[in-house]
């Protein structure tokens, strides 16, 4: 298991890591679990203005749909365009390889970041 003390997560199942400013998105083991195998991605354009708690994009398994929300606000610098042509990186590395953007100017007013611990409780039982 992956060394997630650094990562914040949100109630709707996405984490974000902030490095100085920045940040990297994706959905958490326990999300890609649910869902099951991912076959789309469908995800913003560098350039597009997030704020956290907006729907950024969704997500679409064999079992279900989801629409992905935005941890934190920031502007897309980065998108991981190998999940157009492997979504299930999102099931086989959801916290590496599976990212799904990365943001610039970061602010993370808007939504409760949990630590491991409390998202880890937050989905027991």
């Amino acid at each position: 298991m992956a060394d997630l003390s650094a990562y914040r997560f949100t109630a709707t199942h996405e984490w974000v890591l902030l490095d100085d400013g920045r940040a990297t998105v994706g959905i958490t083991d326990n999300a890609q679990s649910q869902l099951g195998d991912v076959i789309f991605v469908e995800l913003p354009a560098a350039g597009t203005v997030v704020k956290a708690g907006a729907k950024f994009g969704a997500i679409e398994s064999v079992k279900a749909a989801s629409d992905l929300y935005a941890p934190v606000s920031g502007t897309v610098s980065q998108v991981n365009d190998a999940l157009s042509a492997q979504p299930e990186l999102v099931n086989r590395e959801p916290y590496a390889g599976g990212w799904m953007i990365r943001l610039d100017g970061v602010s993370e007013g808007g939504v409760e970041l949990l630590d491991e611990a409390a998202y880890e409780a937050s989905t027991a039982g």
